[in-house]
């Protein structure tokens, strides 16, 4: 394995060098902390491959390329192209393209009268002149690897994609270890079999981008069991690894282990910003405030300018609830880059926070955009579109989140009670039972059967159904709605004479006050039918009674309703049944998983 390592090693110093010389720097950075952590792997910098360290730079066009490099380090892109514009070698000429693109998007970006639009029609006569460039090189197979990554990019900004993809693989099987390209793939990749069908080179970083994808797709698992494997084979110390398993666990809802591993992150890296936002989300969901305040205080000490912190800060006060300054704060993060995917999704909360419904629509629309994956924009539309009493827009909108996320009970539960309100009853019991049997969040899908059932006059399964929503009564954050489903029930068995029953649900209302008044009504009704009914007296008995002694006449409290029914008895009470078993005669349900998962409407999310 040592061996191993050690090649590994090599091709990411050779990778670190060649990307510092073009100026791909979140590249070089990327490879650099991989290769940190890999520093009890020992190399001899002798060696052939790091002697050179100006290959690929013609002898002639030396000087232009120096100074051109250092015009490109301080964003005069301009001038960069303008010194390298003949040149012909490898990096010059890459590095004339790559200053070529940055000056036309930062000229775009600076232009743009609304920061609220991420992309424009004008992508394709801003990038006309080097697509047309690129294209005719690339036909003559005279692009490098690099140069290929630069024209992926922008067929990718022009939703060129089946081409994109096509070009992205040809780059990273011409340079393995250029992660930029790496990342730009995987949005592309829209499922397992095609990420299978990808003619991708059998190299180590093969594993890395199998293992970032399959969580881009929400393959948790699958991504996990990837990341714990390079773990093993001596990547542990890499920061990379252990974020991408912070965010599967997020995903999976295990958020507890996902905190400790990013504080873990925090001890070894403290000065790090990269996905503190995914971090602050998590306090968010945890109502972790102080954590939350700690946290904003750090990054901005750190770097006041960073999206990150101004991402951070805004989650800071949405958790103080002062949804304007964390709308102020998203939107700087979104002048700082306007493609930040979190600030669009978690302003589009703060919006829906602040009833105003059109802004939140507009910042979800851009969080799409940016990326068509991402759950929390779709399931954002599908509540716009809810308030604005818009159920077919709602239904086409929770349906994408839903394709999204397929096992995650609140897209069916959403999409279950939009199709209830176009009378779709069908669909909308299909999706309620789904939620259920997948594990139920937030405990509602029972509940919002019944009612169902209930409208539909159906009043046995209906029963059945507020029988299991009780049973998980822990799970259940709406405790108004297990009231109603508790006096339901005491009602249902008062009518049917199952007294404990009635009288046990019954109960359980005393402690809401909203319902407490009609519970004790019903208690009164019940205690009524307990009292026993005297045989008719005969002569003698009467007579006799009549002239026994006083002592011996029955004690007075027992025709008192409620002496012997203050303590309730539940022994008679029957567990609740499972309600897929009763109503679909089907395997028992899994149980549903006792982790919160990060509720995107409660989390303000997105822009989540």
């Amino acid at each position: 394995m040592e061996e191993q390592l050690n090649d590994v090693k090599k091709d990411i110093i050779v990778g670190i060098v060649e990307c510092n010389k073009r100026g791909l720097m979140h590249c070089a950075k990327w490879l650099a902390e991989l290769n940190h952590g890999l520093s009890e792997t020992s190399v001899d910098l002798r060696e052939a491959p790091f002697q050179n360290m100006h290959s690929g730079i013609a002898t002639a066009e030396y000087d232009d390329y120096v100074l051109a490099k250092s015009y490109f380090d301080v964003q005069e892109y301009d001038r960069s192209a303008y010194f390298t514009r003949n040149c012909t070698s490898p990096v010059p000429k890459f590095l004339h393209i790559y200053a070529t693109y940055m000056s036309k998007e930062k000229k775009r970006l600076d232009n743009m009268t609304d920061s609220s639009v991420v992309s424009t029609t004008k992508h394709v006569k801003d990038f006309a002149d080097l697509l047309t460039t690129l294209r005719t090189e690339h036909s003559q197979k005279q692009l490098d690897g690099y140069c290929l990554y630069l024209y992926g990019v922008i067929l990718k900004k022009l939703d060129l994609n089946d081409m994109a993809v096509q070009v992205f693989v040809e780059a990273v099987n011409a340079e393995p270890t250029l992660w930029s390209a790496w990342i730009e793939l995987a949005p592309l990749v829209t499922g397992k079999a095609i990420l299978h069908k990808l003619d991708l080179p059998k190299h180590w970083m093969k594993q890395i981008f199998i293992g970032y994808t399959y969580i881009e797709l929400f393959l948790n698992d699958e991504g996990i069991r990837v990341f714990d494997k390079l773990q093993a084979k001596g990547f542990g110390k890499c920061v990379f690894i252990p974020t991408q398993l912070a965010i599967a666990f997020s995903n999976k809802r295990d958020v507890d282990r996902s905190i400790e591993i990013f504080q873990h992150l925090q001890d070894i890296d403290p000065y790090r910003l990269d996905n503190l936002d995914s971090y602050s989300n998590l306090l968010f969901v945890k109502d972790m405030k102080t954590e939350m305040s700690h946290l904003a205080h750090k990054v901005i000490e750190i770097n006041k300018y960073s999206p990150e912190t101004c991402c951070v800060v805004g989650n800071y006060y949405s958790i103080r609830a002062d949804h304007y300054k964390a709308v102020m704060y998203f939107q700087r993060a979104l002048k700082l880059n306007p493609r930040y995917l979190s600030a669009w999704t978690l302003m589009g909360h703060e919006f829906m926070e602040m009833k105003n419904t059109n802004a939140a629509i507009q910042s979800y629309r851009q969080a799409v955009e940016v990326n068509k994956r991402d759950f929390r924009a779709w399931y954002g539309l599908g509540q716009a579109y809810e308030i604005l009493k818009m159920p077919f827009y709602s239904l086409h909108y929770y349906k994408a989140a839903q394709t999204l996320r397929p096992f995650d009970s609140r897209m069916l539960v959403a999409l279950g009670e939009t199709y209830e309100k176009l009378d779709k009853d069908h669909d909308a019991i299909k999706c309620y039972m789904k939620a259920y049997e997948v594990g139920d969040i937030e405990g509602m899908a029972m509940f919002s059967l019944a009612k169902l059932y209930e409208k539909q006059g159906e009043t046995e399964k209906a029963i059945q159904a507020y029988m299991s929503f009780c049973s998980e009564e822990n799970l259940v954050s709406d405790k108004a709605s297990l009231c109603h489903a508790y006096l339901t029930l005491a009602t249902y068995y008062d009518k049917h004479d199952d007294i404990d029953k009635a009288k046990h649900f019954a109960y359980k209302c005393l402690d809401y006050e909203d319902m407490k008044r009609e519970a004790e009504s019903l208690l009164k009704i019940i205690a009524s039918k307990r009292i026993p009914t005297q045989p008719p007296a005969t002569d003698d008995a009467s007579k006799s009674g009549k002239e026994g002694n006083p002592e011996q006449q029955p004690d007075s409290d027992a025709t008192e309703p409620f002496a012997d029914d203050m303590d309730m008895d539940e022994t008679n009470v029957a567990p609740p049944t499972s309600m897929v078993d009763l109503v679909m005669n089907q395997q028992p349900a899994q149980e549903p998983t006792d982790i919160p998962e990060y509720q995107m409407e409660e989390s303000f999310d997105i822009n989540e």
